[in-house]
Formats: structure tokens, C-alpha cells, sequence
């Protein structure tokens, strides 16, 4: 999976943030004035010190409980100031920071319904979800929090160092000699911080993607009795991702303890030394308790410097993270061969002519992460169904039906060579005007977490409404629907587990022809009905084939016999075409495929008997 859990060394945790930009400007006028607000507040606090050296060197020196009580009021004002900004600057990012953040998460949903089917085989969407909820909170706690106290404390401890240096500059310069250390550490951290949080926040993706497939195969994990197992494999996957966030804490431990403690010492030392200069007379005590005041009142900025930097590169890695998914490029982006967005007015609509139905020109297909030099799935696929004809597709498994039909609606793009709809090339069309046209009835039957109806109708125009519904319920076979406690509004549950496997296929089915499509692509559409509920599915389907444009994958004999020929799919290429019983009588892969026995007596006596269901069923129709 395309998600490195190394860092490159030329990142930029700024460059990377920067990317945020177009997201945070609508609110940039509330971001910067909560950050001048709480600026303001920080200097506020610094005037403290200030106000306590005119106390002390004023009032209290010269016994005067009035000036005291002033000095007391002064400071109670400035505290109360100090607060009122504070809690200004929380009130003006909670808002626009939610808005961001849903902002951002409506993009990445909406970009990944665009993005091509290759995409969502080669990610696991443990990592996509991730990306979505954990990544998007640390973004918007960065932008809440170390974003604005970054600067904040910046301009803090330049007007904090300025004061102390006005105060007495010997003691400014012994507070001072610790900064050199403290940066030099600051930035090996931010290297080695990077690359743990990039391993661990992957990790996460990993622990998701375990979760979420436990959850949707707890039937199968139930059946066989696999719950220890799966709990070990998310045990120590657990076990992995600890010990990657005790890595984080022992390396943000350490800066910590650097950054605590060697400003510490410095304020040590300045005691010590503005003491003997106190006692010495060259220094008045109230200037030594502001000194050491601002001091202490600078020790939140700068014992804060780590977990802001590690919060920021927190932040940083999830946005690397959320643009990798934002920087795939989109199917919208490759409506035409050259690979340039196609303007509106070319699209152009399938309309009837001598070259009309549905037909493939000497395609080829690989599939996009395949290594290179591998032989294509698909190789010099010539293959035409005409119109109003039902064209079966049989093979063997793994011979490359399911990703041929995948190609008619572009869910996969050809290699080479070209699909064509009554003559005009299926790329020459969008993908919303191209799926207006073509019906896809997959052979794993998804089905969503809304109602019956919803579910049916995701198939139809937007204005189809009850009428549509019910006939595509009744050539489906599916008036279940109608039983259920509130009949087609009836939520199904996630994944449609509620409901039998071929109650599921059935409302594939009703969805795939709902639309009354032209193109209908179904891949093996009974496999999982009951020998009556098939048959009675089939007497209907024949109506709705007999207008309608079809490939139709197929294992069973009864579904065979659906299609007005067959196509056999061998090797990646089409081996032949023909009749069911042509085929049946002229080419032994295919006998063999229909009977399922490998036995040349067997092969023969079922072809016979093949035989002579095929010409019943032509008198039938």
C-alpha cells in the first residue's frame, strides 16, 4: 500500500502546512485576530512584573498600605484582562476551526467517490477512515492550538528577553546562554519526532482496517471459530502501535527535560548573581523581583516550545497524509485518451447504426499496479454483441470475465484498443453520461445502509419514483420487499446482512434494471437464488432482454441459456462464438465448463442433453 511510513528527508513540516491554506482562508481574519488577542494577553501578562517593582521599590519600601492596596488593585486588572483575552481567542478559532475540519472531510469523501476503482484496490480503507477522522482532529488542534502559540510564545519571549535586558543586561545575558542548546536540540527533534509520528500514525490506518474487517466478517470469524486469532493479530498490532507512541513519549521526555531544565539552571544562576548584586547595592530589589518575574512568567513559553513542536509535526504528517489521497488524481480528470478533462460540448450519445451494440476492438488490459513485463489479463479482445442481442460470457475462474464487464462502464480503463456503444467510443463520454446508458449487476451483491427503496432507486434517474421501483422489484423477483416490517422503507443494515444472500442479489438485480438502461452488463446475476426463485427470475429477465443490450457472465447452464450466444473467454482472449449448442457440440472447453466433469462420456452425454434443452427453450421463445 502506497503509504510510506518513513519521512523524506527533504520534507519541510512548514511547506506541508502551508498546503492548509486555501482551507484556512475564509477564516483567516478570526485566526489572526485570536492571535493578536492572545499576543496582547501575553504582554499583559508581562506588565505584571513591571507593576510588582513599582511596589516594591515604591510602596513597599516606603511603608505606604495605600499605595499597597493600589498596587493589589493594579494587579487584579491586569489578571482579569489577561483572562478576558484568553477566553476572547478560545471564542473566536471554535467555530471556523469545526468548519475547517468539515470542510476538509466533505473534500475527502467527495473526492474519493471520483477517484478510479485501481485506487481503491491498492488502499486499505482502514487508512482512508483514518485519514478522515484521526489526521483531520490533530489538523484542527494545530490550527486551535500551537498554530496561534507558536507565534504567540514567540513574541512573548522576544518581549519578555527585551524587558529582562532593560532590567539589568548581566542577568538578561545569563538567561540568554541557554537558548543556543535548547535550538540545536529543538531541531534534531523535529527531524526524529517526524519520523515516529509518520510510523505511528500509519499504524493506526493498519489497527482501523483490522477493526472494520473483523466487524463486517464477524460471521465468518463467528463460523469458524477464529475470534482468538483475530484477537491476537489485533493484539499485536496493538502491541506495535504502543511501542511506537512510547518511542513519541520518551523522545518528547527528552526535549522536555532539556528545555525544562537547562532554563532552569539560568534562572538559578540569575538569583544567585542578582543576590550578590543586591547585596552589593548596584541593584535595587525590585528590580530583581521583576526580573525574576518576567523570568518565571516565561517559563510556560518556553517549557511549551516541545509539545508545540510536537503537535505541529503531528499536524504536519496528517496533512502529508490527507494529501497523498487529495493528490490522486480523479476519474474526472481522464475522460479522454490524452487524459485531458473533456469539454461539455463534445459529449456525444450512442445512437443506432450498422456498427451498432455493444463492441470491443482489439482490447488489452493490464491492471495498473501490475509489475512491469507481466502479461496483460486481457489481450486482443474482438468481441461484438449487436443490438437487442443477450451475449452470455463463460470461462474459466480466474479467465478475466468480472474485469472485462468492468471495463464497459469504466470502472477500469483498457490498455489499449477501444470500447464502443452503437459506434461511439465509451471514452469519448463522461462517466455520468456513459453509466446513464449502462446498468452494472455485480456478482457480490452491495447493498447500503438506507431503505429497501433507496437502495433499488440508486440505479434510476433522479425522478424515478414508485411506478419504476415496482416494476423493477417484480422483474427481479424481489415483492420480498414487500413483507418486510415497512415494506420497501424498510432499512437493511449495513452491508444488507440483514437479509438472505439471494434476497441481496435479487435487489442488485432490481437495481441494475430499474433504469430500463439500454446496456446491460450482469455478472452471473442468480448465483445465489433457488432453483424455483431462478426460474421465475429468468421467465422475466428474458422480457426485459429482449429490448435491451446485454453481457451476461455466466456459470450455470439456465442462465446460459438466457443469451441469445455465447462468448468463451480462454487464456485472456475470446476462444469462440457461437450458439450454447453450437458450442456444445464443436468445442470441449466449453462442454467441460457446462458440465462441471472432466469425463468425455459424461461431457458427451450432457451435451446432449444441453442440446436438447437449448431447442426447447428456442420454441419457448
Amino acid at each position: 500500500m502506497p503509504t510510506p511510513s518513513e519521512v523524506p528527508e527533504d520534507r519541510s513540516a512548514v511547506r506541508t502546512l502551508l498546503r492548509l491554506w486555501p482551507y484556512v482562508r475564509p477564516v483567516r481574519l478570526r485566526l489572526f485576530t485570536a492571535a493578536f488577542v492572545a499576543a496582547v494577553a501575553s504582554c499583559v501578562g508581562l506588565v505584571i512584573p513591571l507593576v510588582l517593582k513599582w511596589l516594591v521599590d515604591g510602596p513597599v519600601a516606603d511603608r505606604d498600605p495605600a499605595g499597597v492596596w493600589l498596587g493589589a488593585l493594579y494587579l487584579l486588572l491586569l489578571g482579569i484582562a489577561e483572562a478576558v483575552l484568553f477566553g476572547i481567542r478560545r471564542w473566536l478559532v471554535a467555530r471556523p476551526l469545526s468548519r475547517v475540519e468539515a470542510d476538509m472531510r466533505a473534500d475527502l469523501y467527495r473526492h474519493l467517490q471520483r477517484l478510479p476503482v485501481a485506487f481503491h484496490d491498492r488502499w486499505a480503507s482502514g487508512q482512508l477512515l483514518s485519514r478522515g477522522t484521526t489526521d483531520l482532529m490533530l489538523v484542527r488542534l494545530f490550527l486551535a492550538f500551537p498554530l496561534t502559540f507558536l507565534l504567540v510564545n514567540g513574541v512573548t519571549i522576544l518581549v519578555g528577553v527585551i524587558i529582562m535586558l532593560l532590567q539589568d543586561w548581566t542577568l538578561g545575558l545569563v538567561i540568554l546562554g541557554p537558548g543556543i542548546p535548547v535550538m540545536v536540540m529543538c531541531a534534531v527533534f523535529e527531524r526524529r519526532y517526524a519520523r515516529i509520528t509518520r510510523r505511528a500514525q500509519d499504524q493506526v490506518g493498519d489497527l482501523t482496517t483490522v477493526v472494520e474487517e473483523s466487524v463486517l466478517g464477524i460471521r465468518i470469524i463467528k463460523g469458524f471459530g477464529r475470534h482468538r486469532s483475530q484477537a491476537r493479530a489485533f493484539r499485536e498490532l496493538s502491541e506495535t502501535l504502543r511501542g511506537t507512541e512510547l518511542a513519541k513519549a520518551r523522545l518528547l521526555a527528552s526535549i522536555w527535560a532539556v528545555i525544562v531544565t537547562l532554563p532552569e539552571l539560568a534562572i538559578g544562576a540569575a538569583l544567585v548573581l542578582g543576590t550578590v548584586q543586591v547585596a552589593d547595592g548596584h541593584l535595587s530589589a525590585g528590580t530583581l523581583v521583576a526580573f525574576l518575574s518576567t523570568a518565571l512568567a516565561l517559563r510556560w513559553p518556553v517549557d511549551s516550545i516541545g509539545f508545540l513542536l510536537a503537535m505541529s509535526q503531528e499536524a504536519a504528517t496528517a496533512t502529508e497524509r490527507y494529501f497523498e489521497v487529495m493528490d490522486e488524481q480523479p476519474e474526472s480528470a481522464v475522460d479522454r485518451p490524452d487524459g485531458r478533462a473533456r469539454p461539455a460540448a463534445s459529449r456525444h450519445r450512442p445512437t443506432e447504426s450498422k456498427d451498432g451494440g455493444l463492441r470491443f476492438h482489439g482490447v488489452r488490459f493490464r491492471y495498473p499496479d501490475a509489475p512491469s513485463g507481466s502479461p496483460p489479463v486481457l489481450d486482443r479482445i474482438d468481441l461484438h454483441i449487436r443490438p437487442g442481442e443477450t451475449m452470455a460470457l463463460v470461462g474459466a475462474t480466474g479467465s478475466g470475465k468480472t474485469t472485462l464487464t468492468a471495463l464497459i462502464p469504466r470502472l477500469y480503463e483498457v490498455t489499449s484498443g477501444r470500447i464502443t456503444l452503437d459506434g461511439v467510443d465509451v471514452r469519448a463520454m463522461s462517466r455520468e453520461e456513459l453509466r446513464s446508458h449502462v446498468a452494472v449487476a455485480f456478482e457480490e451483491p452491495t447493498l447500503f445502509s438506507t431503505t429497501v427503496g433507496d437502495n433499488v432507486l440508486m440505479g434510476a434517474p433522479a425522478t424515478a419514483g414508485e411506478q419504476e421501483l415496482e416494476r423493477a422489484l417484480a422483474i427481479a423477483q424481489a415483492d420480498f420487499a414487500h413483507a418486510l416490517p415497512q415494506g420497501t422503507r424498510t432499512q437493511v443494515g449495513e452491508q444488507g446482512l440483514s437479509l438472505s444472500g439471494g434476497q441481496r442479489q435479487r435487489l442488485a438485480l432490481a437495481r441494475a434494471v430499474v433504469g430500463s438502461p439500454r446496456f446491460l452488463v450482469l455478472d452471473d446475476p442468480l448465483s445465489a437464488l433457488d432453483v424455483h426463485t431462478e426460474a421465475a427470475v429468468e421467465a422475466a429477465l428474458r422480457r426485459v432482454l429482449d429490448g435491451t443490450t446485454a453481457l451476461v457472465v455466466a456459470h450455470r447452464p439456465s442462465t446460459v441459456l438466457l443469451a441469445d450466444r455465447v462468448a468463451l473467454l480462454s487464456g485472456g482472449r475470446i476462444a469462440a462464438v457461437g450458439t450454447h449448442q453450437e458450442l456444445l457440440h464443436t468445442n470441449a472447453e466449453y462442454a467441460h465448463l457446462m458440465s462441471g466433469d472432466a469425463g468425455d462420456a459424461e461431457d458427451a452425454e450432457y451435451a446432449d442433453l444441453m442440446s436438447g434443452d437449448a431447442e426447447d427453450s428456442e420454441e419457448a421463445r
